[in-house]
């Protein structure tokens, strides 16, 4: 499990986003998943975890896509203090998601999938365009 920082204001570096997704991604995965999404969590007292989510389907018209879950990290989620707002370490998490389909080492597997997703799990979910070849927003 990764924790970073445990009291004021600190922001989830890039570096700790990306070993956690390489470190997740470097198991050995189930056959059929289809689509990827980034789960996120407010602990509360300014703490905020993530999860990755493997589905067998994908919908880009229902977001209930993410509930076919064949594979998960919720075993060693990302975690990290941050006293921004919910918005704001959505907003930096999507940076660093875009920052790691661009360079991340396991990058080609989330494009390649039909759809990437990203979101609190209890809030409206973005469609990342990692792929335009795979017929998704």
């Amino acid at each position: 499990m990764a924790l970073f920082g445990l009291f004021g204001k600190v922001d989830l570096p890039y570096s700790a986003f990306e070993e956690w997704v390489d470190a997740s991604l470097s198991v050995a995965l189930p056959d059929g998943i289809e689509a990827f999404c980034f789960n996120l969590y407010d602990d509360g007292g300014g703490m905020w975890s993530a999860e990755i989510i493997g589905a067998g389907s994908f919908d880009k018209e229902d977001s209930d896509w993410a509930c076919d879950e064949v594979f998960d990290n919720r075993a060693n989620p990302l975690r990290w203090s941050s006293n921004q707002s919910w918005e704001k370490v959505l907003e930096q998490v999507k940076s660093h998601l875009t920052k790691y389909l661009k360079k991340g080492g396991h990058a080609s597997l989330l494009r390649d999938k039909q759809g990437l997703g990203l979101g609190f799990v209890d809030g409206d979910m973005i469609l990342l365009n990692a792929n335009p070849s795979k017929d998704f927003e």
